[in-house]
């Protein structure tokens, strides 16, 4: 919950930087959980569209988290080496938009890059994609 709210609180607007997988992944995780929340209180309260399934609750959530979604998505592609703007590579039917997963689920660039310090090496906190295993033990 805590990186859900590091994007939506800490980082509304931010498209400066760059986002861990862990950071993207988790805020994709509990946006997708609140939405499922807002459509369903959407149906429970009768203000769901009977043609579309949801109504206002989950309009206003999805408006409110839009700018928050595509920033901590932009940051996400820089850190992995690439522009923000490659996001619209999504807009090519079905190979964009697995293009752009493949870069979701990259693994960040090691060191600085121009869009700033690897976020894992800032915090100096790891997730299990950053083991290695040596070698020599």
């Amino acid at each position: 919950m805590e990186w859900y709210l590091k994007v939506v609180r800490d980082n509304y607007a931010n498209f400066n930087g760059r986002a861990r997988r862990k950071e993207y992944w988790m805020f994709a995780l509990f946006n997708f959980i609140f939405a499922i929340v807002a459509m369903i209180l959407d149906n429970v309260t009768g203000l769901a569209m009977e043609s579309i399934g949801y109504g206002a609750i989950y309009m206003i959530y999805v408006l409110a988290t839009l700018i928050p979604s595509l920033a901590v998505t932009v940051r996400r592609l820089h850190d992995v080496g690439k522009s923000g703007w490659m996001f619209l590579i999504s807009l090519i039917p079905l190979v964009g938009s697995i293009w752009l997963l493949v870069l979701l689920v990259t693994d960040s660039k090691p060191g600085e890059n121009k869009w700033g310090p690897n976020p894992k090496e800032v915090d100096g906190s790891f997730d299990s994609g950053d083991i290695t295993l040596d070698e020599n033990v």
